[in-house]
C-alpha cells in the first residue's frame, strides 16, 4: 500500500492552502483505496481540527473536510507543541484527529512514499 503524507502549515481560513490540501486528501480517499492518506497539521493548520466550526453557507469548512478524510480512512495528527502554543490542548477536536509529536511526524516522513507540503 502506498503511503502519502500531506503536511499542512497554513491556517484553515484566509488562504486556500489548507482547503486545497484537504481537497487533494479527499480526492485520494475517493479514488484510491490502495493509498493510505496521512494528514499532519502544524503551525496555524492545527486550527483545522477544531470541532464546531460554523462557516457561512456556500463556504468550505475544514472540519467537514477533515471528517470526510477520516471517514475514508485517512489518519489525522496535530502537532502538540503547535496546538499548545495556540491554546488548543484542552479544546474539543474533531473525532479521529489526535494530538501528536515531532517524533511521530518524523516516523511518518521516514515511512511515507510521498510527502506533500502545503
Amino acid at each position: 500500500m502506498q503511503k502519502i503524507l500531506i503536511l499542512i502549515n497554513d491556517a484553515p481560513y484566509g488562504t486556500e492552502k489548507a482547503y486545497n490540501a484537504l481537497r487533494l486528501a479527499n480526492q485520494l480517499g475517493r479514488e484510491h483505496e490502495d493509498v493510505e492518506v496521512r494528514i499532519f497539521l502544524m503551525a496555524d493548520a492545527a486550527n483545522c481540527a477544531i470541532a464546531g466550526q460554523n462557516t457561512p453557507n456556500g463556504y468550505y469548512n475544514t472540519e467537514r473536510m477533515l471528517k470526510f478524510s477520516i471517514s475514508k480512512g485517512a489518519k489525522v495528527k496535530i502537532c502538540g507543541s503547535c496546538a499548545e502554543a495556540r491554546g488548543l490542548k484542552n479544546i474539543q477536536l474533531i473525532e479521529g484527529a489526535e494530538i501528536s509529536t515531532m517524533a511521530e511526524l518524523t516516523n511518518w516522513v521516514a515511512d511515507s512514499d510521498k510527502v506533500i507540503t502545503f
